[in-house]
């Protein structure tokens, strides 16, 4: 195309930029024992100050870089902050936003070891998490004849999404606000995983990514509508396992209380992503 870029390809075209580098294409880079993970939260991209509190804010930040190393079936450790806020900031909005920070990284034993602060026209967060893992699970190693399960409901982000874009006002209870994160599930069930990811660009685009890092498709067991499967932001946990282990990965979720959904099992066959992309 005589160098020209397609909008539906500029994240995957950058991303292979630097495609010498070995530790991309997981959602965090493996370094021995270290697993390494950074993700964006950004105003007017991410969120809208008016759809959440400056705490829920922080809180989400956080929890989808949390997310980032469950689904690696790695243990946040440490985390580094980098911040950049309106002048007009008030000590009282700036002491609201480190609370959930902290509120956040209480909850899965993360220390926040530093970072950085500087003045910007909005909110811009970006969170790096470093966290441990003696049997990191990547986005390779699905084999023809896994099946391929995700926890939770989906759809439900993108119903709300639509909602506060329409100025209706949802429950702080909302995954768009408070995404539920798989910890005590994952940590179990990793042993019986083949590979894995957090849905956060929605399960149809996720797919993809595990098609191209495995060079196999799917036979979906049934039709999944756009609505459950363009959701984006759901920081679900998408999986596959040989099927000899489904009753352990289904005892484990019942015993977590961790609804899971079997719904296709991978194939030697093309795959297309129904959804428009996220980021571009």
């Amino acid at each position: 195309m005589n160098g020209i870029i397609s909008p539906m390809n500029k994240e995957d075209y950058f991303i292979k930029c630097f495609k010498k580098s070995r530790f991309i294409g997981d959602d965090a880079a493996v370094l021995g024992d270290l697993c390494v993970s950074q993700d964006a939260f950004f105003e007017n991209v991410h969120f809208k100050r008016e759809w959440m509190s400056l705490r829920q804010i922080a809180k989400k930040a956080m929890l989808v870089n949390i997310s980032d190393s469950i689904a690696m079936n790695a243990k946040p450790k440490y985390a580094l902050l980098t911040v950049a806020m309106p002048k007009s900031f008030t000590k009282e909005q700036m002491s609201e936003l480190a609370s959930g920070f902290i509120e956040s990284a209480e909850e899965f034993g993360v220390e926040i070891i530093g970072g950085d602060t500087i003045a910007n026209i909005k909110l811009d967060i970006s969170v790096t998490i470093l966290a441990e893992s003696k049997k990191p699970v990547t986005r390779e190693g699905m084999r023809e004849g896994d099946l391929l399960a995700y926890t939770g409901n989906l759809g439900g982000v993108l119903r709300d999404l639509k909602r506060v874009l329409r100025g209706i006002k949802i429950n702080s209870s909302s995954r768009l606000i408070s995404p539920v994160l798989r910890d005590s599930f994952f940590y179990r069930v990793a042993p019986y995983v083949n590979c894995a990811m957090d849905i956060s660009d929605g399960l149809f685009s996720d797919l993809q990514k595990l098609q191209r890092a495995n060079r196999l498709g799917f036979d979906l067991f049934w039709d999944i509508p756009k609505r459950v499967g363009c959701s984006g932001e759901e920081f679900e946990m998408l999986f596959a396992f040989n099927p000899r282990h489904k009753k352990r990965v289904l005892n484990i979720a019942k015993t977590t209380r961790t609804p899971v959904t079997i719904f296709a099992r991978a194939a030697r066959k093309s795959y297309k992503n129904l959804c428009r992309p996220n980021h571009f």
